[in-house]
Order: structure tokens, then sequence, then C-alpha cells
């Protein structure tokens, strides 16, 4: 059956992703905020932006920067601690509008959701109208605005919902997506990160079409278990279902450092900013788990994990600090530099109720999770 044949392309799926939303969320609470570039997370030395507004986005200033970096960039950057209770609350009004129409709704974090609306309960019928409602609703409740990307498969849905942001909507039709997707920098694809993305370019593959004109033997020669998403993913093709009841195996992330780290106190450095950064994913997902693990790639690309596991579920942030220092500590001194260092909550509680932050494809490239 070819990947192209029409009843695999009857899905009507929708992505919802609200607009900035934390820093949405308090400037809706905090009228003196509204206008004003606002960055949520801390102001130290070592903290770091887990959400910035559109204001602050004119600047430069983007998720997962270091906060000195951001006021760096913008000096009139205001920062608000984070409320994570609240935007929870919020989460499960925006989950409630989405159930109005389907059951078959698989959130990827708080402020992000697939809606599979080919059976919609209202009997309506057009995805389009359906996205329109739900954005309406979401305005009308909490006040707040979400960007929709609608079509035929979760690929090309949750792209198209960046297209138009934000407060916007893009339909991608399925006679469309196809080409849609080869005018797509490469960077645009789940999975392919900087590095990835650069050895793309010395491949002379810079777009869709580019990807798409690669046989699946080269992608896999050169991108390993990667290929199959890449050649399918490059076509405008995702078979992948909607899942309510899909199992979250980590929350984690890395970061590949342009100079290689080797004093003790760089590494100490780097490390608590991954502590913050990867934390902001764990509360963001309301994840708790029992296994924290540290991975480090050397200069010479050797690599090396350790895990510590504990028999009740890790209390807070700190308690998960403290375990990735003692792990951390357990590989030092290093002999010459480190270029990677990643931290991953895993063991996770209910993993059965929760959602794969692992992106897009089958075989997501693990660069994806770089930041």
């Amino acid at each position: 059956m070819s990947d192209s044949t029409p009843d695999l392309l009857q899905r009507k799926i929708i992505h919802i992703d609200m607009d900035a939303f934390f820093a949405s969320v308090e400037q809706r609470d905090f009228p003196e905020l509204r206008g004003k570039p606002v960055a949520v997370g801390g102001s130290s030395k070592r903290g770091v932006v887990a959400a910035a507004s559109y204001e602050a986005r004119e600047f430069g200033v983007r998720s997962a920067m270091p906060s000195i970096t951001a006021k760096r960039r913008c000096p009139d950057l205001i920062f608000v601690k984070h409320r994570f209770a609240v935007y929870r609350e919020v989460s499960q009004q925006i989950r409630a509008i989405f159930r109005t129409h389907s059951d078959l709704v698989e959130p990827l974090s708080l402020d992000e959701a697939y809606i599979d609306v080919t059976q919609d309960k209202m009997g309506i019928g057009n995805a389009t109208r359906i996205a329109e409602m739900i954005r309406a609703a979401i305005k009308q409740q909490t006040q707040l605005t979400a960007s929709a990307g609608v079509s035929y498969n979760k690929f090309i849905a949750k792209i198209a919902s960046d297209q138009n942001k934000p407060d916007g909507i893009c339909v991608i039709k399925p006679h469309q997506g196809a080409d849609f997707v080869a005018q797509l920098p490469v960077r645009r694809f789940f999975g392919v990160g900087p590095k990835t993305a650069e050895r793309m370019a010395k491949l002379d593959i810079h777009t869709g079409a580019d990807l798409r004109a690669q046989s699946q033997d080269f992608l896999r020669q050169h991108f390993g278990k990667s290929a199959g998403y890449l050649f399918r993913a490059s076509r405008g093709v995702d078979h992948r279902e909607v899942r309510s009841n899909r199992i979250r195996k980590s929350v984690g992330g890395e970061r590949t450092y342009g100079d290689d780290l080797v004093s003790d106190s760089d590494l100490h450095d780097a490390f608590e900013h991954i502590i913050d950064i990867v934390w902001n994913s764990i509360a963001k997902c309301e994840a708790r788990g029992r296994t924290v693990t540290l991975k480090a790639k050397y200069a010479d690309f050797r690599q090396v994990t350790r895990s510590q596991s504990v028999d009740h579920y890790v209390a807070d942030k700190n308690e998960f600090a403290a375990i990735g220092r003692e792990l951390l500590a357990s590989i030092m001194p290093v002999e010459n530099g480190v270029r990677l260092l990643g931290l991953t909550l895993a063991n996770l509680e209910g993993a059965e109720n929760k959602q794969s932050n692992s992106a897009e494809g089958d075989d997501p490239d693990q660069e994806a999770f770089d930041f």
C-alpha cells in the first residue's frame, strides 16, 4: 500500500499551542505587566528563562536562555517567579474544552495538545470550524490566546500551529501536505537538532524537498535509526494515532558545549544550569519519578552514564539537584574536557496516564532535546 493511499489521510487532527503560556498568564493576572517584556524564571546569575512574553521575544529572549543573557539582550526585561499551580489549573480548564469535542486528546505539556476530531462529539464534521470554536472558548474562559494547526496528521498539524503565531490558525489539507513540507527548512523537522542540521547542510540538504530527494538507504547511512522517520516526514506522511494514554518514559535534557568544560568550577556552573532547565520541564509536565540519570560525553566522544534510584518519588527540585550533584561528583575529576552534559528523571509515577515529550516521529534524534 502506498504511503499516499487516501484512506491513510482521512484523520482530522488539531494541534493547539497556547501563546507564550506562562508569561501570558502572568500578564493576564497582573495588568501592570501587559505590553511589557516579561520572563518567567529566576533573575540570578544562574537563573534560566522558563518562558518569555512576545514583547521579550522581540529582543531575542527565549525559553531555556540563561537569565543573564536575556537581561543583556533586553535591559528592561521584567522577571517574575513561576506559579505552576496556577498554570496547571488553567491547563485543566483548557483540556476540558478539548474534551467537549473529542475523547482523543493527547497532551504534550501543560500548554499544548493534539486532538483527533475525525469523529467529533458534537457532530460538526469540520476540523477548521472546531479549531476556531476551541480557540474562541479558550479566549472566553481564560482570557488567553491559542494558536492552532489543522491537518491530516500529527507531524504537519504541530508544525502548522507555529505558522501564524500568536493567536493564529493554519490549515494544511491532504493534497497540500507534501508541498508544505517540501518548503520547510530541515530545522523545522522534529528530531533535527543543530548538529544534525549541520551534517545535513554538508550533504547539501537544506529543505524538506532536499530530504525527499534522498533514498532511504542514503538516509540510513548518514542518519541511522532516524532514516525511516525522515523519509516519511519529508513526504508529509505520519501514521501515528492521537493517543490519550500515551506513556511517558522519562523527562530530561542535555546540552552540547561549544568549548569543552575542563575545570571543576566550569562543570559545576554548567550543571547548575542544566538542573534549572530540566526541573522546569519536569514541573511543566507534572512528572514525578524515582530515578535520576546523569549523562556525560567527553572531548574524545567517550560517553558515561550514572544513575541513582530512591524508594520514593523525588520530592522537589532540591532533592533532584542533590542527587544530580552526587552523580556528577562520581565522575570527577575528569581527565579531559566534557563536551556534553545531560540529566534525566525516569521511573515515573502513573506512567500509564502521562504523555510522552519525545516529540515527533518514531525515532526522534536526541538532539531534539538539546537546549
